[in-house]
């Protein structure tokens, strides 16, 4: 029988005051509520000093007659919510390095997937939250990797804790005051603009399609270029006319290198993604441009780059290592850890580069 608002308010004041603490999951399935109609309730009895709240957790007020509240609450029964764009190819890892953490901790992770569709990241994070989940990672399906004015401003408004997985937001936006982690595509372009300039190349193009990291990739790629003072390249076509199609932006990409190492304004280039390369250095080749003899070249991800017949030099952001620290971050943030963070954290992981044939200059045992 479906209990009237007093009962249940009476019911969680005994299990807690019983008990001094208990996750608001645990809560929600002994009290057989749904954890939103359950939260609803315990913001309720906080208002009215009842009870406490602890982020994912219940707890019987201190200094009211009772049983002291448990210090920290473990992380069994915690579910952490994750949504992301999809599970393959680049997010793969950082799933697995979320997964890994979580579970480490004693924790469940629940994912979400949103399939780069309109609306379908607050929809997911909804899903997850009304189906137990304590804090969320996110990653929104935002085009520049970033959301525009007005974009995305329901992350903010979460009542659980939410920290921002290989997104960011403009000083001034909602969202902005967000936890996030994400690897830093800029220093990753830089890093391989140094590179290639330590080899002697003064003439660097970059081939990106585009994608939520394009723009990180850019920034970082034009900062180095200025600072080493090497010589401005026309940019690829695409940055100002996106592709069409996966074949629109393979012919023009191959048009824009080949038209480059011809008229000898181009002796390197870095190219986002590795696959993207693997199909552009054979029709580079079928051209007559050798790689790395004519035309340097490094790729960025390193998904698949050492496995191409030539292996390629790549930049490899540490995707695993960001999904665990934003898994970690979030416990933290959920009670679990002892030392978690008071302040938000804004945390990027640097790329590391992997020398390998590509760009002339392979590392021995790479």
């Amino acid at each position: 029988m479906r209990l009237h608002v007093d009962q249940r308010h009476e019911r969680v004041l005994q299990l807690v005051r019983e008990r001094g603490s208990l996750r608001v999951a645990e809560l929600a399935e002994e009290l057989g509520m749904s954890a939103v109609t359950l939260r609803r309730d315990v913001e309720t009895l906080a208002a009215q000093g009842l009870v406490e709240r602890l982020h994912g957790a219940v707890v019987w007020p201190s200094g009211a007659s009772g049983p002291a509240p448990a210090a920290v609450p473990s992380a069994e029964g915690l579910v952490v919510g994750m949504v992301v764009p999809t599970t393959e190819y680049y997010y793969a890892d950082v799933v697995r390095g979320a997964r890994e953490a979580v579970e480490a901790a004693g924790a469940r992770l629940t994912i979400g997937l949103s399939r780069y569709l309109p609306d379908e990241d607050e929809a997911q994070a909804r899903r997850l939250l009304s189906t137990g989940a304590d804090g969320l990672l996110l990653t929104p399906s935002w085009e520049r990797g970033h959301p525009e004015p007005g974009e995305g401003l329901w992350a903010a408004e979460q009542e659980t804790p939410v920290v921002l997985v290989e997104r960011w937001a403009p000083l001034g936006h909602p969202v902005a005051g967000l936890d996030r982690v994400r690897s830093d595509h800029a220093h990753g372009a830089a890093e391989a603009v140094a590179h290639l300039a330590g080899l002697g190349h003064r003439s660097i193009a970059l081939a990106v399609q585009e994608s939520p990291t394009a723009p990180r990739l850019r920034a970082g790629y034009a900062a180095a270029v200025a600072v080493l003072g090497l010589s401005p390249v026309a940019a690829s076509p695409l940055q100002d006319a996106p592709s069409r199609s996966e074949a629109d932006r393979f012919e023009r990409t191959l048009e824009y290198l080949c038209e480059g190492v011809a008229g000898g304004d181009v002796t390197a280039a870095i190219v986002h993604s590795d696959a993207d390369a693997i199909v552009l250095i054979p029709r580079l080749q079928a051209r007559g441009v050798r790689v790395p003899e004519d035309l340097a070249v490094i790729a960025y991800d390193d998904e698949v780059a050492s496995l191409a017949d030539l292996p390629l030099t790549a930049v490899a952001p540490d995707k695993r290592a960001v999904g665990a620290a934003a898994a970690k971050l979030l416990l933290s943030r959920l009670g679990v850890s002892d030392e978690g963070p008071a302040a938000r954290r804004h945390l990027d992981i640097l790329p590391t580069l992997r020398v390998r044939v590509s760009c002339g200059a392979a590392a021995a045992g790479a």
